[in-house]
């Protein structure tokens, strides 16, 4: 008797082998369409099938077509060192439509075979009949270039395929499973391939990454699919005809293995062989295995949609829009997606994206605790009116679907922050004009030269005073009930002109105990300065830059550029104002900042710099010192979470003066750890916009 998952001896071509075995293999990471459908892992996962394929399996590398657009250059993808292999990489092709078009059903219906791999990752899209739409690389607004692989496998079923060739046929997806938005931005078209009379005999398998209505994970960390992940694990070592035979029962371990993730919290898809019967022709449906079922898509009503319309209306996404993004698959009791930012420019995009997904087992749909969180934070920004008609907007959706009570959503981080703005008397002279404010629940002015210009020594006196006036909760600060207003100050930012942005803030003295013992201030709290007065003419750029590096949550690979000498230019500034990326520079520049690299930053409008002072090529690279470790095990710039660099700053500087146990600190110091300056202008937190004068 056949084991469970076992394809039937009886049913395995006499001569199925590695010479008789071909496949499409396809891996899309990057696509015209929009730098937003950029992912990485899917090339990585395309060659590590097929390598399993050639390698174990056997199979000659002229018995497969890789199609691979990946996100880098091809030449620094991990190519697996086999001769197999070497000869691919020589014969892959871009995963353009032409290609998989011209692979899936001119080649290789053209050779004698018995076994059809079809593998396939990147994005995937469900049309009006339920049809799986993969899109190419060459998808573009208006035109969406794609694989209708549901129209492809009835082709391979027909006569327009050689009778007695290819009787088996198996399909591996590593792809979402959503609905294909319906506007004029994303038109799929029809396609259909045609197909004459079905011949009996051929059986076909499909095993997709998720179920209808699912997105399914990709593992940023790994650069690899977790369902791919899965199935390489299955496949591990086997021959083409033991993997083949077995594929039954490897589907059925990688749905367990993804049951147990949902279980946890730790996924939401759920792998799905869709066809209903096996290789056998027994049913197969895996809704049978022991387990509770999957939930149905919980969607928004047409009502629901129009109110939002109107709410959003005009509004762009605002700070807190990222954090209630990441909240919602928290509320709903399901993993958030793998990769950092919001999946649209618009709030209504944001909801279309959380609405096509597939929440908890609550039934939440995802846009319900987005919104709510909105809610909350535009409250918290002193957006009343618009707060209220968020919250009744989520409470009559409730009662109308019938939704389970929400839990309300954590509050906002609470900061406290020193704000000291110094500026250039009338007519120059010796001195600054100075003002000092604390910002936290509320925003308090608590010292101002009001005598004429001051020294910079005079305003750090008075700086260190009123810190021991916030240590100590009392003075001005008090709420009235003898409970300090304030918590410890986190950061303290000085806005200065820009013949200040070079000077030493982050070093001057503080005393700390007895003894006389001094620590700089840089080691203490987060010093930035700042260089709002300087901005003018690129304040669209600059608001733009930072709203678009808030949206997406402070990480994007576009988010950051390195900046090295032959690249400061007359014409640096008019680049970096080309779009809203950058929004963080890091200067690698031997000469100091002040010859042309921070006029270009300014006049750029990027909001965020980091650079050595006194300029010097930092070595280490400031990448080094500040980014994460990517999947290569170099520095990753779409990991660096630019908005956390006050934060990561003071912990380098910490790091150069001996003060982080285990950090290598000789290597710091050499890399001129204490010596960094940190340019951070939010042009949403600004004091005091009236001039001193």
């Amino acid at each position: 008797m056949t084991s469970p998952g076992l394809l039937p001896p009886g049913l395995l071509p006499p001569g199925l082998g590695p010479a008789r075995t071909f496949a499409l293999v396809a891996g899309v990471e990057r696509y015209d369409i929009s730098r937003r459908w950029n992912l990485r892992g899917p090339a990585r996962d395309a060659l590590r099938f097929a390598r399993w394929l050639t390698g174990p399996g056997e199979v000659p590398p002229g018995n497969v077509r890789l199609l691979l657009s990946p996100l880098d250059e091809p030449d620094t993808l991990r190519w697996p060192d086999s001769p197999a292999m070497a000869a691919l990489r020589t014969a892959y092709r871009p995963a353009t439509e032409e290609n998989v078009k011209s692979a899936l059903l001119d080649e290789l219906p053209q050779c004698d075979g018995d076994l059809l791999w079809i593998f396939w990752a990147g994005h995937g899209y469900l049309g009006p009949r339920q049809e799986l739409m993969l899109p190419c690389a060459d998808a573009r607004p208006g035109q969406i270039r794609h694989l209708n692989l549901d129209s492809a496998l009835r082709f391979w079923r027909t006569d327009l395929v050689t009778r007695r060739r290819f009787p088996l046929q198996a399909a591996l997806v590593d792809s979402c499973r959503v609905d294909a938005p319906r506007d004029s931005r994303w038109n799929f078209g029809a396609m259909d391939y045609g197909g004459g009379n079905s011949v009996p005999g051929r059986r076909q398998f499909r095993l997709y990454a998720s179920r209808e209505g699912e997105a399914a994970r990709n593992d940023a960390e790994r650069g690899a699919g977790r369902f791919t992940e899965a199935l390489l694990g299955e496949l591990g070592e086997r021959s083409v005809r033991e993997g083949v035979s077995e594929l039954a029962g490897a589907a059925r371990s990688i749905h367990r293995t993804f049951q147990e993730l949902r279980e946890r919290g730790d996924g939401w898809q759920l792998p799905q062989f869709v066809v209903d019967r096996d290789w056998d022709s027994c049913s197969f449906l895996d809704d049978g295995l022991p387990g509770p079922a999957a939930p149905a898509p919980s969607r928004l009503d047409q009502r629901a949609w129009d109110e939002l319309g109107a709410l959003f209306e005009g509004r762009e996404p605002p700070r807190g829009a990222h954090e209630a993004y990441a909240w919602a698959f928290t509320a709903a009791g399901c993993a958030a997606p793998v990769g950092a930012g919001l999946p649209g420019d618009t709030l209504l995009e944001v909801v279309q994206d959380l609405d096509e997904r597939q929440g908890g087992r609550s039934g939440m749909p995802l846009a319900v605790p987005f919104v709510r969180c909105l809610a909350d934070r535009a409250a918290e920004a002193g957006h009343t009116a618009w707060a209220l008609r968020l919250r009744d907007w989520v409470g009559e959706t409730r009662d109308r679907l019938a939704l389970p009570v929400l839990p309300p959503p954590p509050p906002a981080p609470r900061r406290t922050v020193v704000h000291v703005r110094l500026e250039t008397p009338p007519g120059g002279g010796d001195g600054f004009l100075a003002r000092i404010w604390l910002r936290g629940e509320r925003t308090d002015h608590v010292w101002e030269s009001e005598h004429g210009p001051v020294r910079l020594d005079a305003v750090r006196g008075e700086l260190l005073r009123q810190l021991d006036l916030i240590g100590e909760g009392s003075g001005p600060l008090d709420d009235g009930a003898g409970q300090p207003s304030y918590g410890a100050v986190d950061r303290i930012e000085f806005h200065v002109p820009y013949e200040l942005l070079e000077a030493d803030f982050d070093r001057w003295p503080v005393p700390r105990g007895p003894g006389g013992r001094v620590r700089a201030l840089g080691l203490l709290y987060q010093v930035v300065v700042r260089c709002p007065q300087e901005r003018a003419g690129a304040r669209t750029e600059w608001r733009t830059a930072w709203r678009w590096l808030c949206a997406r949550g402070g990480r994007h690979p576009e988010a950051v550029r390195v900046v090295r000498d032959g690249e400061v230019t007359d014409a640096l500034g008019m680049e970096l104002a080309a779009g809203p990326a950058p929004a963080c520079v890091l200067a690698h520049t031997a000469s100091g900042p002040s010859d042309g690299l921070l006029e270009a930053v300014l006049e750029g409008g990027v909001p965020v710099a980091v650079w050595q002072r006194g300029g010097g090529v930092p070595d280490p690279a400031l990448l080094d010192l500040l980014a994460p470790a990517g999947p290569g095990g170099g520095p990753d710039p779409g990991a660096l979470d630019v908005l956390g660099l006050p934060a990561r700053v003071r912990e380098v500087r910490r790091a150069a003066a001996g003060a982080v146990p285990g950090a290598p600190h000789a290597r710091q110091r050499a890399a001129g750890g204490d010596r960094l300056v940190l340019l951070w202008d939010d042009p949403d937190d600004m004091p005091g916009l009236r001039s001193l004068t």
